[in-house]
């Protein structure tokens, strides 16, 4: 499985020991907004740029607007950036016909598309038919509707093999990720709090400091 972190806080990029490595890193037009950035090609020329200066292989960004003239536009300057940075770009679009020309304009200019806010089955079928790279859907956000995520991830695994691949997103717990992994998702995006947190476990922490006591224990039996 992909791990991605979902940021554009460029800061939060460097992980402390104990985290797996991640593939890269997606971000959107809020979380772009939320790092106190502007939502500018400049901006993401330089989260492109900042890629790179990680170590890390791709960035997924998404567009701020379904205008294919300016997706066009933005892509003449963002590939050529990413081909001298050596950075994997996909780009993420909406899954919604409105934005469909702008997809199609990225296709004809051979973009890896993304389509994020996936929500239901049938969405997964029309991006299927539009052979784009990814489907996102918002697994915290279908719980907290009380849709029946589990169902719908089963069916964005059973078409991975076709395209489009899932990646899972707005994970909110471990044991969520635990069941992506389980069920064969091929990556997810995790915010880079969650990953830094979930590296560490109580439980792990426990066992460790009851070794200690029992080590200490032992010792003091043989003095």
């Amino acid at each position: 499985m992909k791990i991605y972190l979902d940021s554009a806080d460029m800061r939060a990029w460097t992980l402390p020991p104990g985290c797996p490595p991640v593939q890269g890193v997606t971000t959107n037009p809020s979380l772009v907004y939320q790092a106190g950035l502007p939502v500018t090609l400049a901006t993401y020329v330089r989260l492109l740029q900042a890629t790179a200066d990680h170590g890390l292989a791709e960035l997924m960004l998404q567009l701020p607007s379904s205008d294919p003239v300016q997706a066009v536009q933005w892509l003449a300057s963002l590939q050529p950036v990413a081909e001298k940075a050596k950075v994997s770009l996909t780009i993420k679009l909406p899954c919604h016909p409105d934005w469909l020309p702008c997809i199609q304009a990225l296709q004809q200019a051979r973009q890896t598309i993304l389509l994020t806010g996936l929500s239901n089955p049938v969405q997964l079928l029309w991006a299927q038919s539009l052979q784009v790279a990814y489907v996102a859907p918002y697994v915290g956000r279908l719980a907290a509707d009380g849709r029946d995520v589990w169902a719908l991830m089963q069916a964005c695994v059973a078409v991975q093999a076709k395209g489009p691949a899932l990646l899972a997103a707005s994970i909110k717990s471990p044991d969520v990720l635990a069941r992506l992994i389980g069920c064969g998702a091929a990556a997810v995006t995790l915010a880079p709090g969650s990953w830094v947190a979930w590296a560490r476990d109580a439980l792990t922490q426990s066992a460790m400091e009851q070794f200690d006591r029992d080590s200490q224990a032992s010792l003091n039996q043989v003095n």
